[in-house]
């Protein structure tokens, strides 16, 4: 059963598969690519008091790259996977990869705040295209080789590349920024991207011949090109409405909320749709996985964001030092997503990451300004867990809840309920550190997460379409 509209063939391969189908050469350009996105979002943090200072402009104003990728990221990851499956996922990636390199060149030679903005949006353009082509690429890879799905190791690479590496760009920022300029976390989009193109087109099987007979009109059918600009419109008032708090800008909420109605009564009329919200209430178990991956990853970037500005506050640490002391995080979530995937785990892992959310935020509500410093370790450790189980369990349970056809969507709208998660943690530090950064907010950002971990742990205990493996 399709999940978000009708079936649309995607082309096929037109070299056979090698003899080692899921070899380091063809899954290298795939983890590239993926790992691009999460570097990018953190990578701005140790750059924006320089960046404000060598254009003279406020750190205030320099906030906006950081929601500009978010923004573009959010509408980007969807869109790309449907595109991929329109067009062929290899396409789709190269574009993308394509987008990286000329995103990175306009921000390294940027001379104003809004040069650099289109940078940002380009990047978050081009790094949204590698996800869902790449799972769109593997599952293509596995049934040309005769199998039912991909080596779990596979998915496994593929989520410590896009999400376990999100930790990394505060300590790789910094060093990039003290020892280069701020002008570097641009530029070094592009040599990566320029290694992810040459071995994605030597590694990876071109895509079958576009059929050049179709219409405009017909790929615009296929694309549903009004769905993508209204799940747009809506997604960018949304996040703007969150980005604002705590200044509550309620005709935002109130276009987003007229504009999410006009999609869905388009959606319900259109012949493929890009959103099928009425097949999409009939698959409860994959409306379940995106809402269980948003929420702990509302925790995780609680963490990122909240326990961050309380360390470099109230612990007087550095940039640099806060950012060394998620890097257990980033392990951890690796350590964890790789045995996961490789045994295909579905229910333990999703348990495990709503009970170790429970427990790592309550471990936040013991931190204090005369609390050891490893507490913060163990924290962060703790909710390392809690990502790489989620990742890798949600995964797994998507590849198997989705059909075949539309992995792309489907795997680029899990991505944007993560985004939907991270910007609303941000809301919340937002608004409990508005006037102040101290050990009363970091608790009360505490007790917010403990109450968010309980939704997740009610919701995955109760879940009962959760099976030990992925279904087939």
């Amino acid at each position: 059963m399709s999940v978000f509209g009708s079936s649309i063939s995607v082309p096929m391969v037109i070299a056979p598969p090698p003899e080692h189908p899921f070899s380091w050469r063809f899954t290298v350009p795939l983890f590239i690519g993926s790992a691009l996105n999460p570097i990018n979002s953190s990578l701005i943090a140790t750059a924006l008091v320089p960046i404000a200072h060598g254009l003279h402009v406020s750190i205030g104003q320099t906030a906006a790259l950081v929601t500009a990728l978010y923004l573009a990221s959010a509408i980007a990851q969807p869109t790309a996977g449907k595109a991929a499956e329109v067009f062929g996922p290899r396409r789709v990636f190269l574009v993308g990869i394509v987008l990286v390199a000329v995103g990175g060149l306009v921000g390294g030679f940027a001379q104003d705040l809004v040069t650099l903005l289109i940078s940002r949006v380009l990047l978050g353009l081009g790094t949204s295209c590698a996800y869902p082509t790449a799972m769109l690429l593997i599952r293509r890879r596995a049934q040309d080789a005769g199998l039912d799905q991909p080596p779990g190791g596979v998915l496994g690479g593929l989520q410590i590349a896009g999400i376990a590496t999100a930790s990394l760009g505060l300590p790789l920022g910094g060093v990039l920024v003290g020892a280069l300029g701020w002008r570097a976390i641009f530029f070094v989009n592009v040599p990566v991207a320029l290694v992810a193109l040459g071995a994605t087109l030597a590694w990876v099987s071109p895509d079958g011949p576009l059929d050049r007979t179709r219409r405009a009109r017909d790929v615009a059918t296929s694309l549903d090109v009004i769905g993508i600009a209204g799940f747009a419109a809506a997604m960018i008032a949304l996040l703007l409405f969150l980005f604002d708090l705590p200044t509550l800008r309620w005709y935002l909420l109130a276009i987003s909320v007229g504009l999410w109605i006009a999609l869905v009564l388009w959606e319900l009329r259109a012949r493929t749709p890009f959103l099928d919200f009425r097949l999409l209430a009939s698959n409860l178990a994959l409306t379940s996985t995106y809402l269980r991956y948003g929420l702990v990853l509302l925790c995780v970037y609680v963490v990122l964001y909240g326990v961050t500005q309380w360390v470099e506050t109230v612990r007087e640490l550095s940039e640099t030092a806060a950012g060394l002391l998620l890097l257990p995080m980033t392990l951890v979530s690796g350590l964890v997503i790789s045995p996961v995937s490789r045994r295909n785990l579905v229910r333990g892992p999703v348990i495990a990451a709503a009970l170790t959310c429970l427990i790592g935020s309550a471990g936040v509500l013991l931190l204090s300004a005369s609390a050891w410093i490893g507490w913060i370790v163990v924290v962060t450790i703790v909710f390392g867990i809690a990502m790489g189980a989620a990742a890798a369990g949600n995964q797994t349970a998507l590849y198997g809840q989705a059909p075949a056809e539309l992995l792309g969507t489907a795997s680029g709208l899990l991505r944007t309920f993560g985004y939907i998660g991270s910007i609303a943690a941000s809301a919340i530090t937002g608004i409990v550190f508005h006037t102040q950064v101290s050990d009363h907010g970091v608790h009360l950002i505490a007790w917010i997460m403990v109450g968010v971990s309980l939704v997740l742990v009610l919701m995955t205990l109760t879940e009962r379409t959760l099976r030990t493996r992925a279904a087939h």
